[in-house]
């Protein structure tokens, strides 16, 4: 935790563009932004991934990315998380993107390889999925 750029955020030892700041979230304006208003909403909690971080640590998080699209006047916006370096993820503590879209060349682009279903498959893996939730 130490070494987290975002922890070392939070404490001011990195000065940032500060949005917002609760006992458990801290938002800020990304200094590598896709777009205009581009934030970051984060837990105070440190943790590398969503499944790291308490439930109680998270109530505000979309709460607070929705204000800050709010205040940014974006009519169209991503709000992205990812876990992992092969989805994407670069710094280890949990972070949400609010990225406004503002046109088709500005903010986040991406693709959506979708598959056909195996709809026996599929039943078969909702079936297992649900009984561990």
């Amino acid at each position: 935790m130490a070494a987290c750029i975002f922890c070392r955020i939070i404490k001011g030892e990195i000065p940032s563009f500060k949005l917002f700041e609760s006992d458990k979230v801290f938002a800020f304006l990304d200094i590598q932004p896709l777009s205009r208003g581009h934030a970051l909403v984060i837990p105070k909690y440190h943790g590398a991934k969503l499944t790291d971080i308490p439930d109680e640590d998270l109530t505000e998080i979309l709460p607070v990315a929705k204000k800050i699209a709010a205040a940014t006047g974006a009519t169209d916006f991503n709000i992205l998380q990812n876990n992992g370096r092969i989805a994407h993820q670069v710094v280890d503590h949990v972070h949400f993107h609010m990225i406004p879209k503002p046109n088709e060349p500005e903010g986040l682009g991406i693709g959506w390889p979708a598959q056909a279903a195996d709809m026996d498959k599929l039943k078969e893996y909702y079936e297992s999925l649900k009984s561990k939730i």
